[in-house]
């Protein structure tokens, strides 16, 4: 399904409302002027909600699902319906906001 492609400054949350933000970039392919991300790049969780619950809380998140069609350097690009999960707490992510620019597959 198309959807936005996302780049370093999407929105990007945990289930429990934690901040995710990428751990490497794409400097190849940019939309407006900010790199893009691809599914090789695992992002960090910052105040997941689990935080205190007894149950372990979203530090990481993993991509599973990219483009299907769009690649650099080999690697899907990741878009607003992309999927990922968080390994501690078996639950994914929501991207929230995207640049409305550039749509792929």
């Amino acid at each position: 399904m198309p959807g936005f492609v996302l780049d370093v400054t999407s929105t990007v949350l945990c289930l429990h409302a934690g901040q995710a933000r990428a751990t490497s970039i794409n400097p190849r392919v940019t939309v407006g002027g900010q790199p893009t991300v691809t599914i090789s790049a695992p992002y960090v969780v910052a105040g997941c909600g689990l935080t205190g619950t007894g149950a372990p809380p979203c530090t990481t998140a993993q991509w599973i699902v990219g483009a299907t069609r769009v690649r650099s350097g080999g690697l899907p690009l990741l878009l607003q319906d992309s999927q990922a999960v968080c390994p501690t707490s078996g639950t994914g992510v929501i991207v929230v906001q995207v640049q409305p620019r550039v749509r792929a597959q």
